[in-house]
Parts: C-alpha cells; sequence; structure tokens
C-alpha cells in the first residue's frame, strides 16, 4: 500500500502493525539492496502475509508522484523523525510506533528474525 489511511484502516481490522517503509526507491542504494535482499523474496512475502501490513513511503528524485502523495509521504516523515533511509517503522493503527529498523545484511532470514525481535518487544 502507499496510502496511510488504507494501510491504518486495514492494520485496525486484522490487528497487525503497519510496517512503514521509508524508502528512496530510484536513488538510495540501501532501499535497493534491501528490497532485492529481502522485500522482494519469498520468505518475507510469506511472513508479511502473516504479521503486518505493508506500507511503502517513497521519497524518489526521477520518478513523479501526486503532491498528495509527497505531502503524505513528508508529513510521515516529519511526525517519525525519520533522518535516514531506508528506515523501516512498526506501528500500530493509531500510530504508535513499536519498534524501528532499517537495512541488515544477511538476506531474509536474519532481517525477519530481527525484524520479530523488534516486533515482541516491550
Amino acid at each position: 500500500m502507499t496510502s496511510w489511511d488504507e494501510a491504518a484502516k486495514e492494520s485496525a481490522k486484522t490487528g497487525k502493525p503497519i510496517l512503514m517503509d521509508f524508502t528512496g526507491s530510484d536513488w538510495c542504494i540501501w532501499c535497493q539492496r534491501l528490497k532485492k535482499e529481502v522485500f522482494d523474496t519469498p520468505e518475507f512475502a510469506a511472513w508479511a502475509t502473516r504479521h503486518v501490513v505493508l506500507l511503502e513511503l517513497d521519497f524518489p528524485r526521477g520518478s513523479p508522484q501526486s503532491e498528495a502523495l509527497k505531502k503524505q509521504n513528508s508529513d510521515l516523515q516529519q511526525k517519525y523523525n525519520v533522518q535516514g533511509f531506508p528506515s523501516v517503522i512498526f506501528v500500530d493503527a493509531k500510530g504508535e510506533v513499536r519498534g524501528e529498523y532499517g537495512y541488515d545484511a544477511g538476506g531474509p532470514a536474519v532481517w525477519l528474525k530481527n525484524a520479530e525481535a523488534k516486533l515482541t518487544r516491550k
């Protein structure tokens, strides 16, 4: 998803947290590596279907976006004080932070293990 409102509705309905992926898809090398090494894998897809609502918040430099999408993404970047990319923030349907993460070498096994730890931490 790319809409906060849709992701929040889905999260409220399912009880799953939202995985907000703050990315610079067309310029950020680490974002591209995270997508290729983790997000584009079958292991991640299966895990995400069971555990989270996916929300991509993209800040491209060369790809067009609507003004509404740019504003939404910028507002969320400011709200969550995102300073670098990639930044992955897990929130509930009300926007309360449950965990934060980013790129981690080792593919889906390492990333998912660490993501689970961040989600289950109290």
